[in-house]
């Protein structure tokens, strides 16, 4: 069996010409017409390889590197075995992955899974759709009526768009998604098996049964959006969810109806987003966020992993725990509660100890 490489790279790259797009500094003696051909662990790296160094953590594995290169922050460079050619960056990491982006640019969208180039002839494709040249939808996929697709986008196999949907150009649209009454701007990416605009979880209460609430609006999702795989976004009831541009979303994420998402938000993986919350600009979430409803959290505000955020959270605020709170006084309790517990161990010891005697 052959081991395919999944990335192929478009060029390869000098030191000088590495230097050049990143800003790093060329330290003494580093060869520039020396060609890097791939990124790679300090520890994995070999001759034609570019690794970088930024984490004490990773310091050891310096020493006995094979790399071709090394983006190193200065701190380090005492460290460094001679004979290693030097790129001294004060951002060694995001140097990294400027080169990676140069090197491999077909991994930063995916591609077709079929290498389709336009309709594919076991696609479902209605009449009434608008598919802009360029455009390719693979094997299985189904194109709603009055659909529209913009040039330079991938639907996947299998994937669904609705009635009336609007896909932007050069987005890609995974496989297994479904996409109903939803607006999709330029330069999304929806990772496979997501599901956006179904029915938002609404429901009047009752003895006599429960009725639901018809959800009449939309989701909208804006320019430069990337949505991880198995994530779902509920259309909105009373008016539309809207997913700011730029906005970064793991996996596994809900987010429910009338949510409105700002600009260059991130949230991460396994995070619930009730109805009618309102994130602002720049908003983190860490990974298993629980947040309650009609609630806004400010720009900027970061919410650690595994919080449950039940109050409006103020802009620039740092907030964890359950319930979530600021940062200083969630450590504080935390460390009293520790003192206690410990506390209380040793007395529970100490009177062992006494009753064996």
């Amino acid at each position: 069996m052959t081991e395919p490489f999944f990335f192929e790279r478009t060029k390869a790259l000098t030191i000088g010409q590495i230097a050049e797009l990143t800003g790093a500094e060329p330290l003494a003696g580093a060869p520039v017409d020396r060609l890097i051909r791939d990124v790679a662990t300090l520890d994995g790296a070999g001759p034609s390889d570019l690794a970088f160094l930024d984490n004490p953590n990773y310091a050891a594995s310096l020493e006995t590197t094979r790399a071709g290169a090394c983006l190193i922050a200065p701190r380090f460079e005492a460290r460094a075995p001679e004979g290693l050619a030097l790129l001294r960056s004060r951002e060694p990491y995001r140097a990294f992955v400027k080169v990676a982006r140069a090197l491999f640019p077909a991994a930063l969208r995916p591609s077709s899974l079929f290498a389709t180039e336009g309709v594919s002839p076991s696609a479902f494709v209605h009449p009434s759709a608008r598919i802009e040249s360029g455009a390719s939808i693979d094997p299985a996929a189904v194109v709603g009526p009055g659909a529209e697709i913009g040039a330079g986008t991938v639907i996947g196999p299998t994937a669904v768009v609705g009635p009336k949907v609007r896909v932007g150009r050069d987005c890609a649209i995974g496989a297994g998604v479904s996409l109903t009454d939803a607006l999709v701007g330029d330069r999304v990416i929806i990772h496979p098996g997501c599901r956006i605009g179904q029915d938002g979880f609404g429901f009047v209460m009752g003895a006599g049964g429960h009725q639901k609430v018809p959800q009449l609006r939309r989701v909208i999702i804006q320019d430069d959006v990337e949505i991880g795989a198995g994530t779902t976004i509920d259309r909105g009831g009373t008016r539309d969810t809207v997913i700011g541009e730029g906005t970064k979303i793991d996996n596994l994420v809900q987010i429910g109806h009338n949510v409105s998402i700002g600009r260059h938000c991130v949230i991460v993986a396994q995070t619930g987003i009730s109805g009618s919350v309102t994130l602002q600009d720049y908003v983190v979430l860490g990974a298993r966020v629980g947040v309650n409803n009609h609630l806004t959290i400010g720009e900027g505000a970061q919410i650690a992993a595994v919080s449950v955020v039940h109050g409006d959270v103020p802009p620039g605020a740092r907030w964890g725990g359950t319930p979530a709170k600021p940062a200083r006084i969630w450590f504080r309790e935390m460390k009293l509660i520790e003192r206690l517990a410990m506390r209380s161990g040793s007395g529970k010891a100490a009177e062992g100890n006494t009753e064996s005697d």
